[in-house]
């Protein structure tokens, strides 16, 4: 059973930055062979699209939204994606989650094989 589990977020003040995990698990899982992306939720509006990561290291995309502040990156040994988040705004406040795709292209549409619980990001102004 694979599992996608997301930490790191929190309260921050805008302009402060965090930076998300996401550790995946299964007894025959790995995020070398996945294109893995972070997606985010607010409050009374549709899950969005915020960043993704090919399996091999590249090419990475991103919303336009979080371009130049949000950065994704993949550590494969360690079977975690990261999302170092700068410069938050209150317009990033959301859950987060972290989605796991068995493919070589990157996706940015909400067609990922699994899906982590979220982590909730408040960012106050």
């Amino acid at each position: 059973q694979v599992q996608l589990v997301e930490s790191g977020g929190g309260l921050v003040q805008a302009g402060g930055s965090l930076k998300l995990s996401c550790a995946a698990s299964g007894r025959t899982f790995s995020i070398s062979r996945h294109t893995m992306g972070w997606f985010r939720q607010a409050p009374g509006k549709e899950r969005e699209f915020v960043a993704a990561i090919a399996w091999g290291g590249g090419p990475i995309y991103y919303a336009d939204s979080v371009k130049g502040r949000f950065t994704i990156t993949r550590d494969n040994a360690k079977n975690t994606v990261y999302l170092q988040m700068e410069n938050l705004k209150p317009e990033d406040t959301a859950v987060y989650y972290c989605a796991a795709k068995w493919d070589i292209q990157v996706e940015v549409t909400e067609l990922y094989d699994y899906w982590g619980q979220g982590t909730q990001v408040t960012v106050s102004s």
